[in-house]
C-alpha cells in the first residue's frame, strides 16, 4: 500500500518553528515527511534536517518526497524517546528546534495489517516500530483483568473499561482473541446497546488506550522533551502535536515546569531550589486546525499544537 498521510497543522507548525536557513532541526515523527519537506525548503545547503522514526516504510516514503533535499537530511530509524543519545550519535552539539507529531499516521491506520483499526479486520499488532516484539495481542490475551481495566480506562478514558476487561477476559477463555474484529465484537458485547447508539466507535477509545500501552506513548513525551532541553540553542523552540488529552496534559504541564522559576514550597521565605525558568510558553492556548483544514482532513479534528522556546 503507498504510505499516505497527510501533514497537520502544516503552516503553523512552519511559522512556529522560526527556522533559520543554516539552523539544525528535528522532526522526531518523519512519517510522510510533509512537515520535513516545508523545513527543507527553508534550510540553504548549509541547514539540516534530522528525520526520525521508527517505522520502516515512513522512512522508505520520506526518502521519496525529500529527494531533491536528501543533502541536507539525515534519516535515522529509530525511536524519538532516544533523541539524547541520537544527537550525540551524530556527533551534533547544539539544535534550533524540534517537531514533533504525536498522531498515529493515515498510513498506519490505512494499512490493514497493521491492526490499528477496528473497522477493519487484521491480526492483533499495532506495533510502530515492528522490530518490538510486544504486540496488541500480548496486552489483550496476556493482562490480568485488572490490567486490561487500568489500560482501557487510562489510556483510552473509557468508561465502560470495567465492564469491557470482564469481556475480554471471559472471550480469552474459549480462545485467544487474534484478530482486530474478534476484540471489537467481545467490546460490542460488553458495551450496553444503548450507549452503542450516539457518540464514537464503541471499540474507539480501546483502541486508543492498547496502541498507547503497547507503543509506551505517554511515558516518553515528557523524558523527550526534557532531554530535547539539553541540546536547544537559545531561542530555539519545541513544536509538539497531540491528538487526545491525555498528550496534550503532558505537553502542558511539562512546558509548565519548565517556565516555573521556583519549586520551593510557599513557607519558605526564601528560594533555596536554585531552579531557573528555561523557556517561553509561545501558546497560551493550544493552535487549533482551521476550518478550512478540517473540512479537507477529517483526521485533524482533535489535533493541538503547543509550542516553547529557550530562553
Amino acid at each position: 500500500m503507498e504510505f499516505n498521510h497527510k501533514a497537520v497543522l502544516l503552516n503553523e507548525c512552519i511559522e512556529n518553528l522560526k527556522i533559520k536557513e543554516d539552523g539544525i532541526y528535528i522532526d522526531g515523527t518523519l512519517g510522510g515527511a510533509g512537515h520535513s519537506l516545508e523545513i527543507c525548503k527553508r534550510l540553504s545547503s548549509k541547514g539540516r534536517l534530522i528525520g526520525i522514526d521508527q517505522d520502516i516504510k515512513a522512512q522508505e516514503k520520506a526518502k521519496e518526497v525529500l529527494k531533491e533535499h536528501i543533502d541536507k537530511v539525515t534519516f535515522v530509524h529509530d525511536n524519538f524517546v532516544n533523541i539524547a543519545n541520537i544527537i550525540e550519535r551524530l556527533n551534533i552539539d547544539r539544535i534550533d528546534g524540534i517537531l514533533l507529531d504525536l498522531g498515529v499516521s493515515s498510513h498506519q491506520l490505512d494499512e490493514k495489517e497493521r491492526g490499528f483499526s477496528y473497522m477493519q479486520d487484521a491480526p492483533l499488532d499495532m506495533r510502530m516500530d515492528r522490530r518490538q516484539q510486544f504486540s496488541a495481542y500480548n496486552v489483550v490475551n496476556e493482562y490480568s483483568e485488572e490490567e486490561l481495566e487500568d489500560v482501557i480506562f487510562k489510556y483510552g478514558e473509557d468508561r465502560w473499561a470495567k465492564r469491557i476487561a470482564k469481556f475480554i477476559i471471559a472471550e480469552r477463555e474459549i480462545k485467544s482473541i487474534e484478530t482486530t474484529l474478534e476484540l471489537v465484537t467481545a467490546i460490542k458485547k460488553a458495551v450496553p446497546k444503548s450507549a452503542r447508539t450516539d457518540g464514537p466507535h464503541p471499540a474507539k477509545r480501546v483502541f486508543q488506550g492498547i496502541r498507547i500501552e503497547v507503543n509506551n506513548e505517554l511515558n516518553i513525551i515528557a523524558k523527550v522533551i526534557n532531554d530535547v532541553m539539553d541540546k536547544l540553542n537559545k531561542k530555539g523552540r519545541i513544536c509538539i502535536i497531540t491528538f487526545h488529552s491525555l498528550e496534550d496534559r503532558i505537553v502542558k504541564h511539562t512546558y509548565k515546569d519548565l517556565y516555573n522559576d521556583c519549586i520551593c514550597p510557599r513557607e519558605v521565605p526564601i528560594c533555596c531550589c536554585d531552579k531557573k525558568r528555561e523557556i517561553k510558553i509561545i501558546t497560551k492556548k493550544p493552535i487549533l486546525p482551521s476550518v478550512d483544514e478540517l473540512e479537507m482532513n477529517h483526521r485533524a479534528r482533535s489535533a493541538k499544537l503547543r509550542v516553547c522556546e529557550k530562553i
